[in-house]
């Protein structure tokens, strides 16, 4: 008979004041599974520095005439001085830090300034002494990233990486205009007017569409996969029966097939704001943010609080942890796609039974993406209705969206295009 394993004994406090017994503890790494082997023994995450040490004072200068009224230019990527129309473009982070370099040579996860761990104290409401007149501004970033000092005039932009998440690395700056964006939303609701509920259809107004600033993580990651499972060839078809009791058969080979695939993945694009995460389509419609990806985050510049100037921002609150999950299950997905083209012969389809993904290596960067939002609250049953929203992709004009339609007119077309239909057909076995 076993004998009971004798408990550890204890003392005062902890029972870290007692060492463990000999031979106990620490266990051999080779003895732990695989998974958790390799995540104690992966290296720490390496920091790379992305912040903007020029502009820590919270002022940014015009090169030429050093006047602080800087701010975007309307679809452009460069900065523009009000004062003296001095204009330039900031530096593209990929090129400034090495972003686009080393995909091959990834190990273990690599973040950037602005993507580290937001702390949960930290405060949303930061505090600027101006170097103009030495006055204290405030800027609640919750909302803002820049603020006017009231005495000078002068603008300050957070610009620092802090540690609430309201600074990202990059900013990717809007190129379609506001009356473009509009258009295009106009354009899109008014091809399915038919069908749009009566009330939005009376409230209807795209003038009042907002350019925003989300936040985004940018992922570059280098993985590779293991997929098993069972491939059909068809070899023969045939059927049974008459009339209605005809059935089609048919008989197949069935292969076992496994692929292994070596991949990188470059500027890797996921929502970190939780809000819009959500897609829980009974109460929201922030799917639709996703249909217009992608951006071309290869045009991102170095942060710089001015691009903001004009536009509101939404504050991340999903760190590197949270989003792991997401990473793995969308490079899995890669995978899949992968190794597709290896298994066309397979006619009746291939089923995957067994997959792994296996990350050797990752580099997260946090970057401000614009879209133009416009959004509408349908009235519902309960406290409020479902939020519709269509988005304009800020660069390259896609627009998707959800618009609230009358569900009687739905069924109705859809009975009418039945009945035409069975007409036809009847028509078709009289003739």
């Amino acid at each position: 008979m076993t004998q009971p394993t004798p408990a550890l004994p204890t003392g005062p406090g902890s029972p870290q004041d007692v060492p463990p017994a000999p031979g106990q503890f620490p266990v051999d790494p080779k003895a732990l599974p695989a998974s958790i082997r390799e995540e104690l023994q992966a290296p720490d995450p390496v920091a790379i520095d992305t912040s903007a040490t020029e502009l820590r004072d919270g002022l940014n200068h015009c090169p030429k005439c050093g006047s602080t009224e800087v701010q975007h230019r309307s679809g452009s990527d460069k900065l523009i001085c009000l004062f003296c129309r001095h204009e330039w473009q900031g530096a593209r982070v990929e090129e400034e830090f090495g972003l686009g370099e080393g995909l091959d040579d990834l190990r273990g996860t690599v973040i950037a300034s602005g993507a580290k761990g937001i702390q949960a104290d930290a405060a949303s409401v930061r505090s600027f002494k101006c170097t103009g007149c030495g006055a204290e501004v405030v800027v609640n970033t919750q909302n803002a990233m820049t603020a006017r000092c009231h005495w000078c005039r002068h603008v300050l932009g957070v610009n620092e990486q802090i540690d609430n998440g309201a600074v990202p690395d990059a900013v990717l700056p809007f190129r379609i205009k506001k009356d473009d964006a509009v258009a295009r939303i106009r354009q899109f609701v008014g091809k399915r007017q038919m069908f749009a509920l009566k009330a939005f259809k009376e409230e209807f107004s795209p003038e009042n569409v907002l350019g925003v600033y989300l936040p985004y993580m940018v992922v570059d990651a280098k993985a590779s996969a293991d997929i098993a499972g069972l491939g059909e060839v068809e070899t023969r078809r045939y059927t049974r029966g008459s009339g209605k009791d005809q059935k089609t058969y048919y008989d197949a080979d069935v292969y076992q097939l496994q692929r292994h695939v070596d991949f990188t993945v470059d500027d890797l694009t996921l929502e970190s704001s939780a809000k819009r995460g959500n897609l829980d389509t009974k109460s929201t419609t922030n799917n639709v943010i996703n249909t217009i990806l992608p951006f071309d985050t290869k045009n991102a510049v170095k942060w710089n609080a001015s691009y903001l100037v004009g536009y509101s921002s939404e504050k991340r609150d999903r760190d590197v942890a949270h989003l792991h999950p997401q990473v793995e299950d969308q490079l899995l997905s890669i995978a899949r796609a992968q190794v597709q083209s290896s298994v066309r012969q397979y006619g009746r389809g291939v089923r995957w039974e067994q997959e792994r993904i296996d990350v050797h290596g990752t580099r997260w960067v946090a970057m401000y993406l614009p879209v133009w939002l416009y959004s509408y609250q349908e009235p519902g049953s309960g406290t409020k209705g479902m939020l519709h929203y269509i988005a304009v992709n800020g660069r390259t004009g896609e627009t998707m969206g959800s618009v609230p339609v009358q569900q009687w007119k739905l069924i109705l077309a859809a009975l009418t295009v039945g009945t035409v239909l069975e007409a036809i057909a009847l028509w078709l076995v009289a003739r």
